[in-house]
This record gives C-alpha cells, sequence and structure tokens, in this order.
C-alpha cells in the first residue's frame, strides 16, 4: 500500500477525523448555497469571505455577523442558514449516523465509533438510541418553543400565519441550537419587554445548552434524582448557578444605564436583564445594545461566554462541567487532599488533566487571537477580547466590530468558531496522526511551584 494510502487510512481510523472533516464539509456546501444569486436580496452573488463567514458562523452555531441576515439574505439564503444551523447543533456525524441506520439497518464499527465520540456515549451499544435521543430532543423542543414563539407574533405583532409560522420556527431553531442568528435587524431588542416572546427563547437556550445526556437521565429519572450521574449533577448546579451570577450581575450593573437598562420600567429591566445573563450559555440573541455595556458587564460576559454550557449539546465554551471540576480540584489542592472528590464520587486524574487541557487550549487560542486583531485592528482590548471569547465560544454576541474587522480578522474568527465548535482536545487528536505509547518513566523530581 503507499505511504499516502497508509497515511489517509490511518487518518480515517480515527473518529474525530471524520468529525473535522464533516463538519469542514458541511461548511463548504453552506458557503456555496450562500454565494449563490437566489440566496440574496438583490439577486447578486456573494463574495467568498462573508459567505465563508456566514455558513462557518451556522455550522458552528455562533451568530457572529458580517451582513445584516435579513436585510441582505432571501428567504431561500434564511433557509440555508436555518439548514445548517440545525445540521451544526445536531452535529454533522449524528446525521450521518442515522442516515446509516436508516438505510443499512445496522453500524459499522466505524460509524459507532464516530457516533460515539460526536454524542460523548459512554459504551457502543448505545450509541444507536442516543441517535435517536437526540434527532428526537431537538424536535421536541423545537416544536414547543416555534408553537409558543409562532402563537406569540400572531396575536401580538399581527403576521400573518405563514410568516409567523416561518419566523416562529426559524427562531426556535436557532434558539434551541444556541445559535442567535435573528430575522431582525436589531436581534431580538424589539421584544426586550415581552415575556411572551423573550421567555421560550430562553427556555430553549438553556435546554439546549444543558447537553443530551442531562436530559436523557433528566427523563430516565426524574424522580429520583439520588439516582442521576455526577455529569448531570455538576452540570444542572453550574449551569443554575452561572444563570443566577449572569442575570443577577448584569441587572445590577445596567440597571442604570442608559444605554441598556436604563429607561425601561422595572418588569422590562428585570426580563432583559435575566435574558441578557441566559444569552452567554452561548446563545447569540441580544435584547440591549451590547456596544452601550459598562466595561464591567462586559468582562462579566466574557467569563460566563468562555465558561459555556454543558458538555454533549449545542452550547460551546469550556462547559460547565470543565469549569465546575476544575473548581473542584483547586478545592482538593487548597485543603491538601491526596485524591479529588465530587458528590461523592472520586475523580479519575486522567479527567483532571483533560479539563486543565481544554482550559489552557481555550485560553491560548482566545489570546493569540486577541493579539493579533489588537495589532491588525484599530480597535480596543474590550471589544477584541469580547469578539475573540465570543467566536471560541460559538456564542456570537458582538459589540458591532464583527464587519469592521480586516479580511483576515474575519478569518481568524471564521477559524476560531471552527477550533471552538469541535473543541481544542478533539482539534488536537483528529490532527495527530500517530499514538505514542510511553514504555518507561524517567526519575521523579518536583520543581519549585508558585
Amino acid at each position: 500500500m503507499p505511504a499516502f494510502e497508509r497515511g489517509f487510512a490511518a487518518v480515517v481510523r480515527r473518529p474525530s477525523v471524520p468529525i473535522v472533516l464533516g463538519f469542514a464539509a458541511l461548511i463548504a456546501v453552506g458557503t456555496v448555497a450562500l454565494m449563490m444569486p437566489f440566496s440574496t436580496e438583490t439577486g447578486e452573488p456573494t463574495d467568498l469571505l462573508p459567505a465563508l463567514f456566514t455558513a462557518t458562523s451556522a455550522v458552528c452555531v455562533t451568530g457572529l455577523i458580517v451582513l445584516d441576515t435579513p436585510a441582505y439574505f432571501s428567504t431561500a439564503g434564511e433557509v440555508v442558514i436555518m439548514v445548517l444551523i440545525q445540521l451544526g447543533g445536531l452535529g454533522i456525524m449524528t446525521v450521518a449516523s442515522l442516515l446509516s441506520l436508516l438505510m443499512f439497518r445496522r453500524f459499522g464499527l466505524r460509524m459507532r465509533l464516530t457516533a460515539q465520540a460526536e454524542t460523548k456515549v459512554l459504551g457502543l451499544g448505545d450509541v444507536r438510541r442516543t441517535v435517536f435521543r437526540v434527532i428526537g430532543l431537538s424536535l421536541l423542543f423545537e416544536l414547543v418553543v416555534a408553537a409558543l414563539l409562532t402563537a406569540r407574533l400572531i396575536t401580538g405583532y399581527e403576521l400573518g400565519l405563514g410568516r409567523a409560522i416561518y419566523e416562529g420556527v426559524f427562531h426556535a431553531i436557532s434558539a434551541f441550537n444556541n445559535a442567535g442568528f435573528a430575522l431582525r435587524s436589531d436581534n431580538l431588542m424589539s421584544f426586550a419587554t415581552d415575556p411572551f416572546f423573550i421567555l421560550p427563547i430562553c427556555l430553549a437556550v438553556i435546554a439546549g445548552g444543558l447537553g443530551f445526556p442531562v436530559w436523557v437521565e433528566i427523563f430516565r429519572h426524574l424522580r429520583v434524582s439520588r439516582r442521576w450521574t455526577m455529569h448531570a449533577k455538576v452540570t444542572l448546579l453550574a449551569t443554575a448557578l452561572l444563570l443566577v451570577v449572569g442575570a443577577v450581575g448584569i441587572t445590577a450593573a445596567e440597571w442604570t444605564n442608559p444605554g441598556t437598562l436604563g429607561p425601561m420600567p422595572w418588569p422590562g429591566k428585570l426580563l432583559a436583564g435575566f435574558s441578557t445573563g441566559v444569552m452567554p450559555r452561548t446563545a447569540g440573541f441580544n435584547s440591549l445594545d451590547v456596544a452601550a455595556f459598562h466595561p464591567g458587564t462586559l468582562l462579566l460576559q466574557d467569563i460566563l461566554m468562555f465558561i459555556g454550557g454543558g458538555s454533549a449539546g449545542t452550547a460551546g465554551g469550556i462547559k460547565v462541567t470543565t469549569f465546575a471540576l476544575l473548581a473542584y480540584v483547586i478545592l482538593a489542592e487548597i485543603r491538601g487532599e491526596p485524591t479529588v472528590h465530587v458528590m461523592g464520587r472520586q475523580l479519575p486524574s486522567a479527567v483532571q488533566r483533560q479539563a486543565l487541557t481544554i482550559v489552557l487550549l481555550g485560553v491560548a487560542f482566545v489570546m493569540l487571537t486577541v493579539l493579533i486583531l489588537l495589532v491588525i485592528s484599530p480597535f480596543g482590548l474590550d471589544q477584541v477580547l469580547f469578539e475573540a471569547v465570543s467566536a471560541f465560544a460559538t456564542v456570537g454576541l458582538s459589540t458591532g466590530i464583527t464587519a469592521q474587522l480586516p479580511p483576515f480578522g474575519q478569518m481568524l474568527l471564521v477559524l476560531l468558531m471552527f477550533v471552538g465548535r469541535l473543541g481544542p482536545v478533539t482539534l488536537a487528536s483528529a490532527l495527530a496522526l500517530r499514538e505514542r505509547v510511553r514504555r518507561y518513566e524517567l526519575p521523579e523530581e518536583r520543581p519549585i511551584v508558585g
């Protein structure tokens, strides 16, 4: 066998590689579709870079835009974006697994391994059930939210049935998949004080951001929470804590800001503050003008966005479980304990290393991007850091500088969104063509730390 074929076969055998290639292929197809004249309101073709940026943002369920979605794209273009969001949210390999099951009535070992890597299931026998649960839960949440939004758009905004259904479905898919694309040029600012529209969006964002394994456990052991796994407990606890911190912190910081919450009555302030605290889960919807936020609010959102949502869901970031587990590691180290215990269970050292690797790689990607953007653009640290964290964590919130970045800066954000969606560890393992097994250990020596 030629060297090229051997190398290609070695790559394909790794489940993470088809995931990377699948997402890249979907982005390529989406880019070509968005470049077509039928995708624009004017009937003119779109240049490569804005089409690539939009397709990447949709597939990576981010929401950053360089083109005004409702003003620039036609209905056909919006449908392309919606389809890319749905496929990206579910995971291209999950969709491929489902198609394989329907066509061949069986899973090959390679397809099982690929689906296992994408859906984060623990055993190969669980792949078949997990794929159907992923599809079923997604459609269930999206249909319920779409129905609620459609009813509100008809009764509260006097939209026709067809248009209301279309906008309801689009925003439901965008919300559950934590994408943040909207069909209004001001995103959700015109709905800021409407609880009948904002709250279903928030609930969809939270539901999608929890992750599919958590919902499976909730439905399986709804009345017996003590049977939930450590993963489910940590995810739910950390999510609830971060939602409270985000909502309370942002509401307090922006309460008197004339550019955001200041002019609103207090019920509207509470609603808009809550929704703004939810969106770093990581959905890019905004009901307030992000560019008018206080610097402290931007920094708080940077932190929330970087942490992100639950594992194996539609949210990005380093994930709340990673953040929470590292907090337990720090607590154990402060106490001088030799092992890390989390909710009555011991945390393996391999998981600790993995969590630390994800965080440090994430910091490295973001900081490198921030450094380059500061050099090549005229924007300050607050704006550039917010943009880079939003791209890496696949959030989509922006202070409004995305379209004003130079082409190279936009390409950096494309790369950062791609890396953020797949995860630093997944991408690193996909690029590694060989596994190295250490056959010996060196003598131990302890350096000075701190």
